[in-house]
């Protein structure tokens, strides 16, 4: 299942080789909501795997992006003791102006009005 969020990315990590065949880089965003008056701020730690990497080198701290991750979870057993963990694993991450840019050309006319009819309509001309 995938899922998607919208943040300010606060912390860029260097990618780490954890063993010969695998290799993981965290980033954190911050995530702001408001809810009845309050305002609620959350730290978010993500990570990509393997090519995935370089995902956030050209992004930098501070800039709004947004993440589309998956939610992976783990069983890990040692010395008979269970433990359990969870991923957030990141496997998209586009800045927030470019989503805007892409979607609404700054040569594009804006959409028309719809609570203003034109000057030679009337308004009792409706079919029904």
């Amino acid at each position: 299942m995938s899922f998607e969020i919208t943040g300010k990315l606060i912390e860029k990590y260097n990618t780490i080789q954890v063993s010969d065949r695998f290799k993981k880089r965290e980033f954190v965003i911050e995530k702001t909501e408001s809810n009845g008056g309050m305002e609620f701020t959350d730290h978010i730690k993500f990570q990509l795997t393997q090519d995935r990497c370089n995902l956030v080198d050209n992004i930098e701290v501070n800039a709004e992006v947004k993440i589309s991750f998956n939610i992976r979870g783990n069983k890990w057993e040692k010395e008979g003791k269970v433990n359990y963990f969870t991923n957030l694993d990141a496997w998209r991450i586009e800045k927030a102006q470019d989503l805007s840019q892409s979607n609404f050309p700054g040569d594009m006319p804006p959409p028309p009005q719809m609570d203003s009819l034109p000057p030679d309509s009337e308004s009792d001309d409706l079919p029904f």
